[in-house]
């Protein structure tokens, strides 16, 4: 028997209440702090952007601070509370939890809760991540392109109360799994730096001084995408996948019934958004694009498309323009995008050499990635097995 079960026979052998997050706790909506009014020192605060970019499950100290007298004004989490983020672009990403476990209290932003409550904090933001709470929140989401849901509507999810000792034993034991995927991420980025070090040496070529340079259009043909909505691919369900900016880095906004291009190798870029001048390589695949990517085909024999793939991703951010607080990488400015050419035998050298690199790093079948990528589903596994439990008779 584990501890876990010892505790329960001993403790709630009646099995274990649930509750709804209202019974529990108070949602207390932040106010009030902007982006801009972010410092490198003052009082601790934290922006609900935060939330979704460098936060995990809890949080001991602040990115990022703000000035003392603002702070003063605004709505504050008190150490062991959760601080929600209320919303999104993507539904998965709606209503994340940080515990909040620091020594001082922590100035928050709108869209976000303070969520005040009487459970072990890390087991509150625990539970926010498991299937069970993601099941119960998807009919509470409202909004269209921006996902959104409300303290009212937190309020309702019921969550399993246990007594307070095997909330702390649970959360010993996540503590662990997420201190060893830690460490496996810690190393894995490490060697994204080693190879993209690495691959900026290689691709820099700057032991061949006298390389032909080429513009993106002496090389290839140059496409836009189309317009296709959510509700067209509602409506014309297939097989066949869309890419989109919206989705760059997971790469599929969806699938329909038709597609618009079938080349041997083909690169797509995304020209817009936070995503704009990410590149990314296809070979004998059927598919589509939005009208925020655009796609290369290759029509220069001097030029093989996974190098210029390779070139690109190492090149093409360099020439997005940031202005108006909306990155852009169009057509006509990828297509000035200068790539250095060196001999075909070359190109093929360099290539290899890359691949075998990328696949160390990013295959998500071999070495550490397939490592991470078990280890976060063993994570998901138990996270959710130790957060479901025999519900106490009514």
């Amino acid at each position: 028997m584990s501890r876990i079960d010892e505790l329960i026979a001993k403790l709630a052998p009646r099995g274990v209440e649930l509750k709804t997050l209202g019974e529990v706790g108070d949602f207390i909506r932040g106010n009030g702090l902007q982006k801009s009014d972010l410092t490198d020192s003052g009082a601790p605060a934290i922006h609900y952007g935060q939330i979704h970019t460098h936060y995990g499950v809890w949080a001991r100290a602040t990115k990022s601070f703000t000035d003392p007298a603002l702070a003063s004004k605004l709505r504050r989490a008190k150490p062991g509370d959760l601080i929600i983020v209320t919303t999104s672009e993507d539904d998965a990403a709606v209503a994340k939890a940080t515990a909040w476990i620091g020594d001082s209290e922590v100035a928050v932003s709108g869209d976000a809760y303070i969520y005040r409550h009487s459970l072990e904090p890390r087991y509150a933001a625990y539970f926010f991540q498991s299937e069970q709470f993601q099941r119960q929140k998807t009919s509470h989401i409202s909004g269209t392109k921006v996902r959104r849901i409300s303290g009212a509507s937190l309020a309702k999810i019921r969550i399993p109360v246990p007594p307070l000792e095997v909330q702390k034993e649970i959360v010993r034991i996540l503590d662990q799994f997420a201190q060893l995927e830690a460490e496996l991420e810690a190393e894995l980025e490490a060697r994204r730096r080693q190879y993209l070090h690495y691959s900026s040496a290689l691709l820099d070529l700057v032991d061949y001084p006298l390389l032909t340079l080429l513009r993106v259009d002496e090389i290839c043909a140059v496409n836009r995408g189309i317009v296709i909505s959510k509700d067209y691919l509602r409506d014309h369900p297939g097989s066949f996948p869309v890419y989109s900016s919206q989705t760059a880095n997971e790469g599929v906004f969806g699938y329909i019934d038709t597609f618009a291009f079938h080349d041997e190798e083909s690169i797509t870029w995304t020209t817009d958004g936070a995503n704009a001048g990410s590149v990314f390589y296809h070979r004998n695949k059927k598919f589509t694009i939005t009208n925020v990517c655009g796609r290369l085909v290759v029509r220069n024999s001097a030029v093989l498309a996974r190098y210029l793939y390779f070139q690109l991703r190492h090149r093409a951010k360099a020439y997005v323009n940031a202005g108006m607080g909306n990155p852009k990488l169009m057509a006509n400015h990828m297509s000035a995008v200068k790539i250095p050419v060196p001999r075909l035998e070359e190109q093929r050298r360099i290539v290899s050499l890359l691949d075998k690199f990328d696949l160390l790093v990013n295959d998500l079948s071999v070495g550490l990635p397939a490592e991470l990528a078990a280890r976060r589903k063993q994570y998901e596994y138990y996270r959710d097995k130790l957060l479901t439990f025999e519900e106490a008779a009514a």
